[in-house]
């Protein structure tokens, strides 16, 4: 593909499709015109031959061979019209992405967690403007769980290792995301992986055999007494064929709910196999590099078997049991007992395939996370993957910036945590860029965590487990005051500290729901009690007491600050961390600015 940056390639390829559609509606409308002219020729051929008798009503074959002819070719421009639009929405995002305005218009409203979660909502990890919309272009449930899944569960060292190998391979390929993003028919992304794998492992319905050997051989019988009775028209044939009938609805009859059963699993599932059928394809047949992916490769077959090729059948059997509601084939199905051979033929799929299902859905959900993933990178390029580091606890990053942040907007700042210091407090006034800084550090851990690369010139990461305090609110129906929900999600951050992972805090203006007196000692016993258990992180404050009484601490802690002015009446921002504690508030001039009598 082309190395012109991500913004060009997109728009350079809008023209392409463009044009494209432009094709195709001329070529659809082209055809339209066709079918209704060889329509009219066949009522023309009609009159002439079974009314006027001046031709062999033969004839008829050759307009009714060009019109089904016509049809299945509009039918192809039509789904490639779909394909193409399909393309143009994706790549139209993209270029919404890279341009700062892609707020609203992706993926987002997964959220599994709620408020227990003790980052997820404190970073913007869901929702509009989030972390996921900006990322996620799963088209599957399974794809997007996965996701959501990494973002939330710090994964270990050598697994962040082998995702960040397999986005630089998957980086550069533009043309298997955009068939990812294009493939099949729209698939319905509510539908639960769970319910998916429980139908699989669900028991057979239809336990015995015999049907399935019985039913094809009595279709055909079926199939020659009517053909016997029909041709030889004798009293015996027509007996026959009648006693033949009697068998096949006792055994329909015997089977029905539970076949009934069985075709609607094949409904609920159908249309999403076909599209997972194509998806796994494409995986299958790619000759993939990295550890990651090829491991992904070999987890989608099944005892040697194509996991694509036994999607299909089963989708292909779906059909047949959807052709069920069509009054055309109603009798004919009857006659071949064909909804009870075909849900016997789903059951044996379900049989020999059903517990395989879990493990499919998890590397195609691996497999789309890691193409959205890769998608973020090649939008991206500035961003760079960290370095990670084992050991101790560590964020060492160079130039940082928030992602979710408009580039031309965001300030960029260094930051290092580790040993020494292990704790900045962090002053200024409000709307100084305190709470961004916390977010900042701790969405790009999370974005390093999950394998991505992350918006800095460089960082070095050691998975961690975060805890953050910076969107604490109370709830009448649970009965918890701010204050009372901030130290229960404080206990559980601590608790993390006494597992095996290192710990990275985020404290926004900690315990400032209390008195001075108590804020101030709860507040240093909290966070002496982290650095003593071995965690690192940032506290904001206004509480400039708080600055002072760690003191102690020497170079374990470290005070930097965020400054402001007033210029013309109003209060103007750099967002640079500097060193030391904040040296004065604008807080008086700034409401007196805006009209308060202070």
């Amino acid at each position: 593909m082309s190395k012109t940056d991500p913004r060009t390639e997109y728009r350079s390829r809008l023209s392409v499709l463009a044009a494209s559609l432009d094709r195709y509606a001329a070529s659809y409308a082209r055809i339209a015109v066709a079918r209704l002219g060889v329509a009219l020729l066949f009522v023309a051929i009609a009159w002439m031959s079974l009314l006027e008798r001046w031709m062999s009503g033969l004839w008829l074959i050759v307009p009714l061979a060009v019109f089904v002819a016509l049809a299945i070719v509009h039918s192809r421009i039509a789904e490639a019209q779909i394909r193409v639009r399909r393309a143009v929405a994706y790549y139209e995002l993209g270029v919404a992405r890279i341009e700062d305005r892609w707020a609203g218009l992706g993926q987002s409203d997964i959220l599994p967690t709620g408020d227990s979660h003790l980052y997820a909502v404190d970073l913007d990890i869901f929702g509009r403007g989030s972390l996921f919309e900006l990322i996620s272009t799963a088209r599957t449930r399974t794809g997007q769980e996965t996701l959501a899944r990494w973002f939330l569960e710090p994964a270990e060292p050598a697994e962040i290792l082998a995702r960040q190998e397999a986005l630089e391979e998957l980086r550069s390929m533009l043309d298997l995301r955009e068939d990812l993003a294009t493939l099949g028919a729209d698939v319905v992304a509510s539908i639960h992986p769970d319910s998916i794998v429980a139908w699989g492992e669900t028991p057979d319905s239809l336990t015995s055999r015999w049907p399935r050997f019985v039913a094809p051989v009595l279709a055909l019988v079926t199939a020659a007494g009517i053909l016997s009775a029909v041709v030889n028209d004798t009293r015996g044939a027509w007996l026959a064929l009648i006693a033949l009938l009697i068998v096949e609805w006792l055994i329909v009859r015997q089977f029905r709910g539970r076949v009934e059963e069985v075709l609607a699993g094949a409904d609920r599932h159908g249309r999403e196999f076909k599209f997972l059928s194509k998806l796994v394809e494409r995986i299958e047949s790619h000759p993939f590099r990295s550890s990651k992916l090829r491991g992904l490769q070999a987890s989608i077959r099944t005892a040697g078997q194509s996991c694509s090729a036994q999607l299909a059948r089963f989708a292909r059997q779906g059909d047949l049991a959807d052709m069920r509601r069509n009054p055309m084939f109603v009798l004919f199905f009857f006659f071949l007992i064909a909804m009870t051979q075909v849900a016997f033929a789903l059951e044996a799929w379900r049989r020999e395939c059903g517990q395989a299902l879990s493990g499919w859905l998890a590397a195609i959900g691996e497999f789309e996370a890691l193409c959205a993933l890769a998608g973020y990178a090649y939008e991206h390029p500035a961003d760079s993957f960290p370095e990670i580091v084992e050991g101790g606890p560590t964020f060492v990053g160079h130039q940082v910036r928030h992602p979710l942040l408009p580039s031309s907007g965001s300030v960029a700042n260094d930051v290092r945590l580790g040993a020494k210091p292990q704790m900045l407090v962090v002053s200024g006034s409000n709307m100084s860029g305190k709470s961004t800084l916390l977010r900042t550090i701790g969405i790009n851990a999370v974005l390093g965590m999950a394998g991505a690369p992350v918006r800095a010139e460089r960082l070095a990461l050691s998975p961690m487990a975060i805890g953050a305090t910076l969107r604490i609110q109370d709830s009448l129906l649970d009965g918890k005051s701010r204050f009372f929900a901030e130290i229960e999600r404080i206990r559980k951050i601590v608790e993390l500290t006494s597992g095996d992972r290192n710990v990275l805090f985020l404290l926004d203006e900690v315990l400032h729901g209390t008195n001075s007196h108590d804020r101030a000692q709860g507040a240093e016993g909290i966070l002496r009690g982290l650095l003593r258990r071995g965690a690192i992180g940032l506290a904001t404050t206004h509480d400039l007491a708080l600055t002072s009484v760690m003191a102690d601490l020497g170079t374990q802690v470290a005070n930097v600050h965020f400054g402001d002015r007033i210029e013309g009446g109003t209060m103007v921002f750099d967002y640079r961390m500097k060193p030391g504690v904040v040296e004065k508030s604008n807080a008086l001039e700034l409401m007196r600015a805006l009209g308060l009598e202070v």
